[in-house]
């Protein structure tokens, strides 16, 4: 539930102090929002560098929103005025030495479409995203994720369609570790049957990416329901995963020419993988 200025106050409530925080902020209160703030929301997420250097006048012109809105919005979290909001975003960009956008807009930019040169703007948008995922996982998140799996009798894994890849290589090497792990593939369309195998003291790992399977998100919103551990890798903030999970991590993979990597996400199911391997 979003809180008001006068709330915050009352209640002491922290304002958001650092970007990171300001999208934990809206994620945890987007339902709550009304249909303009939802609106200015999802296009700070989407925009965050035209956010932080826009004016007022822009951002509510782009946003598709009257200016007032803006205000409004930034009143929803706490803040006196939307440029308190709009600091947040400048001071992500200025500790940036170059930002993850303007860098996978460079490879993006690139006209030749030689075989070579389509190489060169896959390698180089995924070594973008491999260290903006570097920059931005927490350490302590990282834990947390793999001590809830390490502790799970059974650890259940789903994903579907372009994330799927993540599912079958997270059941192999887990596998391979001598772990109890289960795919849930839905063969046989037994998936109700392989979902209502997960005990109370099994964990659910799940992976979905926009459009978000309808499947995997029922999987995950009925486990976590249940109080069982859910582990979860997302392309956005404002995914259905997120309000679904117990740990939940927002992975942005390269792409180019709107075909879509698995890099960096990989990369995070790998550090899981081996972090459980390693504390066995």
């Amino acid at each position: 539930m979003v809180t008001s200025v006068q709330d915050r106050k009352k209640t002491g409530a922290d304002l958001p102090a650092t970007h990171e925080e300001m999208v934990q902020a809206i994620a945890a209160s987007y339902e709550g929002l009304s249909k303009r703030l939802k609106q200015i929301a999802a296009y700070a997420l989407d925009h965050p560098n035209d956010f932080a250097i826009d004016t007022i006048a822009e951002t509510a012109h782009k946003a598709d929103v009257h200016p007032s809105a803006l205000i409004r919005f930034a009143q929803a979290f706490g803040f006196d005025g939307f440029t308190d909001v709009q600091k947040l975003f400048q001071r992500r960009l200025l500790e940036a030495h170059t930002s993850y956008e303007a860098r996978l807009k460079s490879v993006r930019d690139a006209g030749d479409n030689t075989p070579p040169a389509l190489l060169e703007r896959f390698t180089q948008s995924d070594i973008a995203a491999l260290e903006h995922l570097r920059d931005v996982i927490p350490a302590d998140k990282l834990e947390k994720a793999i001590g809830l799996l390490g502790s799970a009798r059974v650890i259940h894994i789903m994903a579907m369609h372009r994330a799927f890849p993540l599912a079958a290589y997270f059941y192999y090497a887990a596998a391979s570790m001598r772990r109890r792990v289960q795919l849930i593939d839905n063969t046989g369309g037994m998936g109700r049957e392989q979902l209502n195998q997960i005990a109370p003291d099994d964990a659910l790992f799940v992976a979905s990416f926009s459009s978000y399977t309808p499947e995997v998100i029922h999987a995950a919103e009925e486990t976590h329901r249940r109080g069982i551990p859910v582990v979860a890798i997302t392309d956005h903030p404002l995914s259905p995963l997120i309000a679904n999970s117990s740990i939940c991590f927002h992975v942005r993979d390269a792409a180019v020419h709107d075909f879509r990597s698995l890099g960096a996400s990989m990369c995070l199911v790998q550090t899981l993988v081996v972090g459980l391997g390693a504390g066995a």
